[in-house]
């Protein structure tokens, strides 16, 4: 068979699109078929959404959705068990003075220190699901995923089977790029089942389009469908590795890719924008672009996250701030 006439295997969900077998001829004229973007009116969108204000009386509740949606974040070549302990311990009492503070949503390593990160949580881990604390593993030869297939599998797998909940992969930018659609769309499906566990469940799939280096908003939109059509349950912006990372256009785009699958088949899938974003008040304009175009119910973790590593600590700040009346000094937050 040739690469057009080559079969892949989606979600269920797109062979009901496709009417058919996917075929990366298929995948090819589906992703040039979708409309081209309007970039003025998609920045002018985001620049409105970001204009919008928050009432006083909301904002410690915007503040505490804030938290429960971060991906607490350590992504180091220099991290170390230690390092990995401390992060948790942060995760489940971000402010031990303010015993009302909520729990992050995870934290996220690399593959290696997972059972670190596991080992710390205890009781406190979410063990895949719902309640506690998610362990998000980086995996696919993150961040510039140039690894063979078979040790981006490997990587997954490992992480998996160490007790990991999340895997947040990379596609290959290069293959994509390059018009290879069906190569990284048959390596996302790939990935995903290298996401199962020994009793048949799945981690969640996360799938980082890294849209610094896709160029055009074009690009990121098809890149979006593509991975949503493979199986990812989330699409995330950046490895925050890259310049630029999260921004509000590029985030409030997928949105609204994920407002059209869910228009379209009914089914929800997630959102993390990452990299980039430190502070309270840009995390709010992401909370107001969600609740615009997705709606309200898209702000739980299941479905949007945060990937962060100093948000916490503006928000932790700004908390304090609303209880007390004026900000602490620094070392009111510890130190990432």
């Amino acid at each position: 068979m040739t690469d057009t006439q080559k079969a892949l295997v989606p979600r269920p969900t797109a062979l009901e699109l496709f009417d058919g077998p996917v075929t990366d001829a298929s995948l090819r004229r589906y992703l040039e078929g979708i409309p081209g973007i309007d970039a003025v009116g998609l920045e002018q969108r985001a620049a409105g959404l970001g204009t919008r204000s928050i009432k006083t009386t909301s904002k410690k509740r915007a503040l505490d959705t804030i938290i429960g949606l971060i991906d607490l974040t350590t992504l180091e070549g220099a991290d170390t068990p230690g390092k990995v302990r401390s992060l948790v311990a942060k995760a489940i009492t971000p402010d031990a003075s303010d015993p009302s503070t909520p729990r992050v949503a995870a934290v996220c390593v690399y593959g290696d220190m997972v059972p670190y990160a596991v080992e710390a949580l205890g009781v406190h881990h979410a063990k895949g699901t719902g309640s506690g604390i998610q362990v998000a593993a980086v995996a696919t030869a993150f961040p510039s995923g140039r690894a063979s297939l078979a040790i981006k599998l490997s990587d997954t797998a490992d992480a998996v089977d160490a007790g990991a909940d999340e895997i947040d992969m990379v596609i290959d930018r290069g293959a994509f790029l390059s018009g290879r659609y069906g190569q990284v769309f048959d390596e996302i499906v790939a990935v995903k089942e290298a996401c199962r566990r020994s009793d048949g469940s799945y981690a969640h799939l996360k799938v980082i389009l890294e849209t610094g280096e896709l160029n055009t908003y074009d690009n990121i939109r098809r890149a979006s469908w593509l991975a949503i059509l493979a199986g990812g349950d989330f699409i995330k912006t950046s490895t925050g590795k890259v310049a630029p990372a999260a921004t509000l256009p590029v985030t409030l785009l997928m949105l609204e890719v994920v407002r059209d699958w869910n228009r379209l088949t009914g089914e929800k899938i997630g959102v993390k924008p990452a990299g980039g974003i430190r502070t309270s008040k840009d995390a709010i304009k992401y909370l107001v672009t969600v609740a615009e175009t997705v709606g309200e119910e898209w702000l739980q973790p299941s479905l949007f996250r945060f990937g962060a590593s100093s948000l916490l600590n503006d928000v932790l700040l700004q908390r304090q701030k609303m209880t007390t009346g004026h900000y602490s000094g620094a070392d009111y937050v510890t130190i990432d």
